[in-house]
Parts: C-alpha cells; structure tokens; sequence
C-alpha cells in the first residue's frame, strides 16, 4: 500500500470537484537564502535582471517539469515499479532525498533571491513528495501550500501547484480531466482562481498534456484532447469575464507552432497588438533559438514548456499585467552539464537507467506580473 503522509497540524484536506484535494501549508521563518547566494546560483542566464517597473510590484510564476520525482514507495494501482528501492533505478531513499534538494534549488534559483509567489509543477508523484519537498529541503521556511490530486496517469504523475499564502487566496479550484481516445489515460489539467494582493482575480491552468511518444503526429489527437478541455474552460471563464486574466502554463509536449497549440487551443505567436479575446505564447521567441530551450531531444533545443496568457495581462494600463518580455527560461549552469559533442544540454537525473545525480530533464521557465 502507498505510505501516507504524516499530517501536521497545519495539514487540511478539503473535498473538490472530482475527488480529494490536499492543501498543505508550511509554516514561514526567517529566509535562509541570501539574494546574494540565489543570484550566483543563476549568474549566466538569460534572466539575471529582473525588469523593473515603476510604482508596482512585481511577483513571479514559475513552471518546472522536475522530471520523475516519486517517493520510494510501491503503489500497486500505477506503474511505479522502476521508482523503488528493487527497481530498476534503484531508487532509494538517498536518492529520493538528492532529487528533493535538487528540486528545491532549481526552485530557490528562480526566485532570484525572492520565493516565486506560485509555481506549477509537472511530474510528482503524489502528496507525500509535496509535503517532503517543503518539509525536508531548504523550503521548509518558505510557507508555500499547494494544491494536487491524484490523477489517472497510468505512471501515477501528476500535476501540482505551490503558492503563498501570504500572497494569494485560493477562490476556487478544479482538476479537469481530459478523455483520451479507447481508455488511455493522462494527467488532469489543475484549475485554479486567485486573488492577488492589490484584489485582482488570476486564472491558471497547470497542463502536462501527452507525450509524443509513438510519434508527433501519430500522437497529436491526444494533444489536441487536452487543448479543447483547456479552451472550454477559458471560454466557460471568459463568459462570466471578458477582461479575465489567465495564464496556462507548464509542459504541453508541443512546440508553440504545432497546430495543438496554435489551432486547438487557438495561441497567437504574435503579441505586436494584443486583444483582448487573444491568447499569447510568450516563450515563442525561443521557438527558432536552437541554442537555448527548455528540453532537448535528439541534439536540438525545444520549447516544450510554455508560458500562455491571455491579452488583457498585456494591457500595462491594467492593474495587473505582464510584458512578452518578463518570461523566461532558467538556463541556470548548475542546471547544464555538457553532452558528448561539449554542448550544452539538461543536467537530468537519469540517462536511461544510468543515475546522474541531476534536476531535471526540463528546464525552468517563469514570468513576472506587476502589480499597481
């Protein structure tokens, strides 16, 4: 049976559309990083100076496929058997607790010396590694909750989001399910409603769509599943607000031009003159930068992991806004190592079944919001 998570006092489980959600929250300490450490961990990126502008506030989003974080322990419903101790990587509790760490950094660094405000996440197991992530790590001071249910995936990951508290309140939440073609199963997309501190209303949706395995356009029906349950429920929120500001983030197995993106979901790559009932991929300016991207396959950079916000988040008159320019990607060196021709490529945790000691086969990627 899977081990369940010890709760703590400040553990509450809340029932949600759908089935049962955790929402868990960590008590906020004295900060343990210092800007200037945080600020060395990402020294080299494309990011090293945030932008500032005048009279708002600025609070960052990040989104991170940290690749395969499972706990230790069996589950008999999912197909985890490589993630144990007698598996086939041989994953142990030592090796549990260098991917939390390594997870936990990847996220400090994006912060840039200040905890990101919510962060999606793709790829975690369960509960228990959310709570041991913010329990067992150097963002146990941090104060973040998180939201996440048990999905259908067959390999039992899911989809997750952390947030302060201090920060947000929560308004509403869902998890929705995308039906896949025969009985294939795949990741739910999170659904949660905001309320940021100046009182605006933000709308995220965290996506983990399907892979390309079997092919890209073999497998681009199951992608296209998960981009109209995405824009059904935009729509369903725009009809209740036109002027409604969301952001879907995360990895959606598809490069910004694909049709998934581009048609199903209805994206413009073109965010000269924003309006207001448009949706706008901010990460498409990576899309022809083979040297810089957020996975890497067969040798070439991809922009896998995406940043998408509708075009009332670009109006700066608004109260609450972004610039295309505000999102980018963590090419942190510590995140780097060098592949057999000496380029640059994703520091992951396996290559096979080969154990690397590393992050992630994805890169981080984050957007700022100001907020007046």
């Amino acid at each position: 049976m899977k081990r369940k998570t010890v709760l703590v006092s400040c553990l509450t489980i809340i029932a949600a559309i759908g089935g049962l959600v955790t929402l868990n929250a960590i008590s906020t300490t004295d900060k343990q990083r210092t800007e200037t450490n945080a600020r060395a961990e990402t020294a080299d990126s494309d990011m090293d100076v945030p932008e500032k502008i005048a009279n708002t506030e600025r609070i960052r989003i990040v989104s991170y496929n940290v690749e395969n974080l499972y706990d230790t322990i069996d589950d008999p419903n999912t197909d985890d058997d490589d993630f144990t101790p007698n598996g086939r990587n041989q994953w142990d509790e030592t090796r549990y607790q260098e991917k939390l760490e390594h997870t936990a950094k990847a996220i400090c660094a994006a912060g840039q010396g200040e905890d990101p405000v919510l962060v999606g996440l793709c790829e975690v197991e369960n509960a228990t590694v959310l709570h041991d992530l913010l329990t067992r790590t150097k963002m146990e001071n941090c104060g973040y909750s998180y939201l996440h249910k048990d999905s259908p995936d067959h390999r039992g990951i899911d989809v997750a989001l952390l947030y302060q508290p201090n920060q947000i309140k929560i308004l509403s939440k869902d998890f929705l399910h995308v039906q896949l073609d025969g009985d294939g199963n795949t990741r739910d997309i999170l659904y949660a409603q905001c309320q940021l501190k100046n009182g605006t209303c933000l709308h995220l949706l965290v996506n983990h769509w399907p892979s390309m395995r079997g092919g890209r356009a073999e497998s681009e029906n199951k992608r296209d599943a998960a981009a109209e349950v995405a824009r059904h429920k935009i729509d369903e929120i725009r009809k209740t607000d036109p002027q409604a500001l969301i952001v879907l983030m995360g990895d959606f197995n598809s490069y910004p031009t694909q049709n998934c993106i581009v048609h199903s979901l209805g994206v413009s790559n073109n965010t000269d003159k924003p309006q207001t009932d448009g949706l706008y991929n901010l990460m498409y300016r990576y899309a022809d930068n083979n040297g810089l991207g957020t996975h890497k396959f067969e040798g070439k950079w991809g922009v896998l992991d995406q940043l998408i916000v509708s075009g009332p988040l670009l109006n700066q008159k608004s109260k609450t806004f972004t610039t295309p320019s505000s999102a980018h990607i963590c090419h942190f060196p510590f995140l780097i190592e060098k592949d057999r021709d000496g380029n640059d490529t994703p520091k992951s945790t396996f290559k096979g079944t080969f154990y690397r000691d590393g992050y992630s086969d994805h890169l981080p990627v984050m957007l700022d919001l100001y907020l007046r």
